[in-house]
């Protein structure tokens, strides 16, 4: 009911930047949080950083003071800027929309994903 492509991935050196795109289509209207998450192989998938429909954002630590999450309605896109890119970074980039009330993730959807590599 809802689709996510996510695009903006690719290989940068440490130090360098990305900016990250999720496009939602579909049955939009009752998604309230969109958000980014990571998974290296082996790993299980981690968040990275939400934000809300009242643009209230939560970061991982790990990427606190580096990465950016940001919203553009009127292109029903969601953006992740990455600055500072270390190589523990590196991993497949997923978008995530859901509908979240009181904490409680009612249903969720999951793009493809986008591989970020940083080289040292």
């Amino acid at each position: 009911q809802v689709q996510l492509v996510e695009s903006g991935g690719g290989l940068v050196q440490a130090g360098g930047s990305l900016r990250l795109s999720c496009v939602a289509s579909g049955s939009i209207d009752s998604i309230n949080v969109m958000g980014w998450y990571r998974q290296t192989p082996g790993s299980q998938r981690e968040l990275v950083a939400t934000i809300t429909r009242g643009d209230s954002t939560n970061y991982a630590d790990s990427v606190k003071g580096r990465f950016t999450i940001s919203r553009d309605n009127a292109k029903n896109t969601v953006y992740l800027q990455m600055n500072s890119l270390k190589p523990e970074d590196t991993a497949v980039y997923f978008c995530n929309a859901g509908r979240v009330i009181w904490s409680r993730t009612v249903y969720d959807y999951w793009g493809q994903g986008t591989q970020v590599t940083v080289s040292s």
